[in-house]
């Protein structure tokens, strides 16, 4: 989960039974010391088809006194939730207008946080009631998610992937990020990472563009010249020794990356 950023550690999961229409899910997590401990969410929207929608919404709650651990509730409202709205009233809103993936992060107020906290305690009551609570604390939830965002949405300008409305397979997007993101030094090919997540190479290129915002070659690249940058301000590394080490076949290659990325040569920065 690209949410949590770098370094986090699941700790825990729970999945409750909302409704047919709502999954949520409670995760505690471990995250780094230098971690800020605002709260925070993000709301993610997967436009599926005309007027159809996945959204999902991530709330990241700071450790309260009774723990180190932070919180996180994911909440998944599926097509079958917004199929009860007209399309007029959702067009209305944000991020509804947008035909494409979007996403974006939120403040987390108290009062969500307070619903989180509700949507964890047991309650003795029948399994429908139970029911019905959740359901009416993930909706309050989702009104003041929407409520807080006030700037302009994140989009990714690419068409709509039905396939997306699947958590298994958002999955496999995820681990093949994972993937380039471990494999710098050896990038693998479109062939090689789809084989590794099983999933189609088509459906590998466009999700991932949804989801990371960048293509896979995009997002290898930028990681590349990232540790490069990086490895050319240690003593003794040479461009050569540089390229060579990230898997680049020849200088030349590495040179233009390079410098279509930063906008500088690679000898620029040398030690």
């Amino acid at each position: 989960m690209n949410f949590l950023g770098e370094g986090a550690i699941l700790l825990d999961r729970k999945k409750l039974a909302v409704n047919n229409s709502v999954i949520c899910e409670i995760l505690e997590v471990s995250m780094p010391e230098t971690e800020v401990n605002d709260d925070t969410g993000m709301l993610c929207l997967y436009p599926i088809d005309d007027n159809q929608f996945c959204l999902q919404l991530y709330f990241r709650l700071s450790p309260d006194e009774a723990s180190v651990n932070y919180t996180v509730c994911s909440l998944r409202f599926q097509p079958s939730f917004f199929d009860q709205y007209p399309a007029e009233q959702l067009m209305a809103n944000q991020p509804f207008r947008f035909d494409q993936t979007t996403e974006l992060q939120f403040p987390v107020c108290s009062k969500s946080r307070m619903l989180i906290r509700q949507m964890q305690d047991e309650i003795n009551v029948t399994p429908f009631l139970r029911s019905l609570q959740q359901t009416e604390t993930a909706m309050q939830l989702l009104r003041r998610a929407l409520e807080c965002i006030t700037i302009p949405f994140t989009t990714c300008q690419v068409p709509a992937c039905r396939f997306l409305a699947y958590e298994s397979e958002r999955e496999k997007i995820q681990g093949a990020r994972l993937l380039v993101e471990q494999y710098i030094d050896q990038p693998f090919t479109i062939k090689e990472l789809a084989r590794k997540v099983a999933m189609n190479e088509c459906y590998l290129k466009k999700g991932f563009k949804t989801i990371v915002g960048r293509t896979i070659h995009e997002y290898q690249q930028e990681l590349r010249i990232e540790k490069a940058k990086k490895l050319l301000q240690q003593d003794g590394r040479s461009v050569t020794d540089v390229a060579n080490s990230l898997g680049y076949s020849s200088i030349s290659h590495f040179s233009t990356a390079f410098k279509r990325i930063t906008g500088m040569k690679p000898c620029e920065l040398l030690a």
